[in-house]
């Protein structure tokens, strides 16, 4: 079951009639909209500015923009669907006229904001709640029928670090993901990428075993997408910083590529890109 499950992965996504090939691993930028993402680097405050790091991710090999207006770092500042739409539309609105060639993620739990960042240009949904955090999501992306990416997360951003208690850690994120991907396919759900949830709802300990494991996840015949740029479990690790995890990272995107994941998402694309060529040439001999 798990060898013709895995024979029969599934290797493109639709988006909006466009096939993308995830045979050869993909990089998604991440575009923080927001003043509080725990790494300082990766927010811009201005379409302009968004613009500009859009285009330098392009640039530089990267085929999803993951753009985020709400932090879901421990402890962030509640923020309205108001202020997140008034942060993501016109940055939506202006990447789509000017780089058109961008598939736009939208990193929001708001079934309200994922229909109208849709409306506005945009092309997927990054879910970290995976529909938990708004009963409207599921029934909202069937109808949208756009990509959908569903995160392994307990509680919510505020509250995820007192949950992180698990007796069987992988298993217990493959029964979440198990009955998430049936209720989306009950409702007509095509295109589903999971993402093991690095660092939400997990201790540092958690993180690397889940890691170890990561391979499991291909039980589901789906494209995995891991998030562990500059992350604490890197930098607390390490005794440094997220502005110091790049090689960390590197390491960590290379052990995930090695495992199966299909798409990183990533502050720092050019390095990325370099960390895929050079698996996939290796994966040729």
């Amino acid at each position: 079951m798990a060898k013709d499950t895995f024979l029969n992965a599934k290797r493109t996504l639709n988006v909006k009639g466009k096939l993308v090939d995830l045979a050869l691993p993909r990089v998604m930028g991440i575009l923080n909209l927001t003043p509080d993402s725990f790494y300082n680097d990766s927010r811009v405050s201005t379409v302009d500015n968004a613009l500009r790091r859009t285009e330098a991710f392009l640039n530089e090999g990267a085929v999803f923009i993951d753009i985020g207006a709400y932090s879901s770092r421990p402890g962030a500042a509640q923020v309205s669907p108001e202020e997140e739409l008034q942060r993501l539309i016109p940055v939506i609105a202006a990447i789509t006229k000017k780089l058109p060639e961008a598939l736009l993620s939208i990193d929001t739990f708001r079934a309200r904001v994922a229909s109208e960042a849709i409306a506005a240009g945009a092309h997927l949904i990054n879910d970290i709640s995976a529909g938990g955090m708004d009963e409207a999501m599921f029934e909202t992306i069937a109808a949208l029928q756009v990509p959908y990416i569903i995160m392994h997360m307990k509680g919510t951003p505020q509250t995820m670090q007192k949950q992180a208690q698990y007796e069987h850690l992988t298993l217990e994120v493959i029964d979440y993901f198990s009955a998430k991907i049936a209720e989306l396919k009950k409702l007509g759900v095509h295109d589903v990428i999971i993402d093991p949830g690095f660092g939400f709802a997990k201790t540092l300990d958690h993180n690397y075993e889940l890691m170890a494991q990561l391979q499991d996840l291909q039980v589901f015949g789906l494209p995995i997408l891991t998030g562990i740029s500059r992350k604490s479990m890197i930098y607390k690790l390490l005794g440094t910083t997220a502005e110091e995890a790049l090689n960390g990272t590197t390491v960590l995107n290379t052990i995930a590529l090695l495992k199966g994941a299909s798409i990183l998402r990533v502050h720092d694309v050019k390095a990325t890109a370099e960390c895929i060529a050079l698996i996939e040439k290796l994966q040729q001999k």
